[in-house]
């Protein structure tokens, strides 16, 4: 799943930054995507070996979004999957709370699906709190549609998971253009 990809800001006055990379996790990043975990109480708390073994795993594959600002690069964001076979799931997703709504989460969860379809991947699963109305929406955005309800999935506090499910073209059915 390597490679990385410079994703333009679109424009958006996002303070000094002018580009965000997309890259895999490298084991140097392991406190910064902590970090960021602990600053959004909606994300799976994980702890710092959950991580590291995801990345170890066949099949897993952990994003970084990292921001350069005034000359200094900085991870702001986490997408964490794993796929087995032909279906895959969105494990955690995270993105600082200084950065968002400046497509970060959208361009980790990109990028991830590509991956995934290029791995030939036929659907995407994920689990998210029925009250995390951004997160829902993102999600909707990229084409998830509910799948299922898990209740009283969530602890502290009691809450509702919503199975989300997007159904993907693999790569090689793609018509080339």
């Amino acid at each position: 799943f390597g490679s990385e990809r410079p994703i333009p800001s679109a424009g958006r006055e996002i303070g000094r930054q002018t580009s965000m990379l997309i890259r895999a996790f490298l084991d140097d990043d392991l406190p910064s995507v902590h970090a960021v975990q602990l600053q959004c109480p909606h994300a799976a708390q994980w702890r710092e070996d959950d991580y590291v073994r995801l990345a170890g795993i066949p099949g897993g594959m952990i994003l970084i979004a990292q921001v350069t600002t005034a000359g200094t690069p900085e991870v702001v964001g986490f997408a964490a999957f794993h796929r087995v076979s032909d279906e895959a799931e969105l494990h955690n997703l995270a993105v600082n709370p200084a950065h968002r709504r400046r497509g970060v989460a959208r361009a980790l969860l990109q990028e991830g699906i590509r991956k995934l379809q290029e791995a030939g991947t036929r659907r995407v699963f994920l689990e998210v709190r029925a009250s995390n109305l951004p997160a829902v929406g993102l999600y909707a955005s990229a084409g998830f549609t509910l799948h299922a309800t898990r209740r009283g999935y969530y602890q502290n506090p009691v809450e509702d998971a919503m199975v989300m499910a997007l159904d993907v073209i693999p790569a090689s059915r793609i018509p080339s253009r």
